[in-house]
């Protein structure tokens, strides 16, 4: 294994969910794992608890001297002092995706990708594989409950699962035997040009695999990928296993739907957790499985049990007999899904949400969709936009203030910043509310505070 060659890795950007499951999985095989982040968080806690030294704030100092690799975040740019250090150190040096594709060689790897869904359908596909005792390794954006390392499995067979991150095109860096394409939409263009780029960008991950298996494609507008030679409404390519020929955009969502009669009755899946989008998560889950000879009874059983993932519509706890959830949500499409899904499983209950707005350059380029986003909320507060280290620095030409006045409802109001917010929504809550902390970035802190952790 490549990483055989090294005994010291030092990991900037450590508390991240990408950078801290490569920490564990190093330290699993036996490497010495240092590393630094600017902010002491839950998750470095964990890792200082496992023995792994983390030192917070970045300095030269903490690349140790015996250090022969360093393994970085995409945020940590070449201007990081660490990262200088290892430069002039002449240490070698691998981002995120960097260090996972260079993995993918070694193993049977399964990527799951796509705008939304990706982190549930990668956390379902691994409990499946493990039910199914084939042992898989795998590398998930987020916490599962019963994995004991929480965003990482490590498993003794030559299966690898990877949620593949889209962002700079960061997919294209693993080497997959087989992909999962959840869907694709409109989204990070600060760093794509547009839709269509974005849709080439995963034609070329579907062209460097072997399987392809795609999941919700049809509930989305143009892209989907079809057999050479396939009817083209006929083909809704929900489990299509094998190399792809060519694109075909169109909307089959409607003919979908006349033949599956429902979602239920298709799938023969239960859940515990609410909404169709995840019902299309389970399925293209399911479907990985079946190419790897997993009988439906097993995934199923795998995906009846499955409680959820960290921040993905994750029920935290109760505040003052209101039922606080947090989830990781922060595109239109999610937001509509997560509130319809709210909707379907408490229709008795108000929907109480808190939004906070994931970069300024999303927010810029979707805004007539955020608009939008909120219809099925009963009261909503929206944070002001949280600033991305590393992304493009637009603040001043949106803002959340924006977006309510655009809705122009009394129902929506505008908060700016988290504290004012977290002040607003305690004031609001009535016993008997779904609470709904919503975003990508710091707002989770919210649920924390309402529903203190032990």
């Amino acid at each position: 294994m490549f990483i055989d060659t090294y005994k010291h890795v030092h990991c900037v950007g450590i508390g991240g969910i990408g950078i801290s499951a490569i920490a564990k999985f190093l330290a699993a095989r036996g490497k010495v794992v240092t590393g630094s982040d600017a902010f002491a968080s839950r998750i470095t806690k964990d890792l200082e608890d496992r023995g792994i030294r983390v030192t917070i704030g970045h300095t030269a100092e903490n690349v140790p001297p015996d250090t022969d690799l360093i393994v970085y975040t995409e945020a940590a740019t070449e201007e990081n002092v660490e990262r200088a250090e290892a430069t002039l150190r002449k240490i070698p040096q691998l981002g995120h995706f960097d260090f996972l594709g260079a993995l993918s060689k070694e193993y049977r790897t399964i990527c799951v990708t796509g705008t939304n869904g990706k982190s549930t359908s990668t956390a379902m596909t691994g409990l499946i594989f493990e039910a199914a005792k084939l042992d898989p390794t795998v590398f998930v954006g987020s916490l599962v409950p019963g994995w004991k390392d929480g965003n990482l499995r490590i498993g003794k067979s030559d299966i690898l699962i990877i949620e593949g991150d889209e962002y700079k095109k960061k997919m294209l860096k693993l080497h997959p035997e087989t992909t999962l394409i959840t869907n694709v939409e409109a989204d990070h263009l600060d760093v794509y040009k547009d839709l269509e780029d974005i849709e080439d960008a995963f034609h070329q991950l579907g062209m460097q695999t072997s399987k392809l298996v795609l999941q919700n494609i049809f509930d989305f507008d143009r892209h989907i990928y079809c057999q050479e030679g396939a009817a083209k409404d006929e083909y809704f390519a929900t489990e299509f296993l094998g190399k792809p020929k060519y694109l075909w955009f169109g909307k089959p969502q409607k003919r979908m739907r006349e033949i599956a009669g429902g979602w239920q009755r298709l799938s023969g899946i239960e859940l515990q957790i609410p909404g169709e989008f995840n019902m299309m998560n389970a399925l293209g889950a399911r479907s990985i499985a079946r190419a790897y000879g997993i009988d439906d009874a097993v995934a199923n059983k795998a995906l009846r049990a499955f409680r959820g993932i960290w921040r993905r519509f994750e029920k935290v706890g109760e505040y003052q007999g209101a039922t606080v959830i947090s989830d990781y949500g922060h595109h239109p499409t999610a937001i509509k899904g997560t509130l319809a899904a709210a909707k379907e499983f408490y229709p008795e209950s108000r929907i109480v949400l808190l939004f906070e707005p994931h970069q300024h350059s999303r927010t810029k380029e979707l805004f007539a969709d955020f608009v939008t986003s909120f219809a099925q909320a009963d009261l909503a507060i929206i944070s002001e936009i949280y600033h991305v280290e590393g992304r493009v620095a637009d603040e001043g030409e949106v803002s959340s203030r924006d977006i309510v006045e655009a809705i122009g409802s009394e129902r929506v109001s505008y908060a700016p910043d988290l504290r004012q917010a977290e002040e607003r929504l305690r004031k609001n809550i009535q016993p008997g509310d779904i609470v709904i902390i919503m975003g990508a970035g710091d707002v989770d802190k919210v649920a924390r505070n309402l529903v203190p952790q032990d």
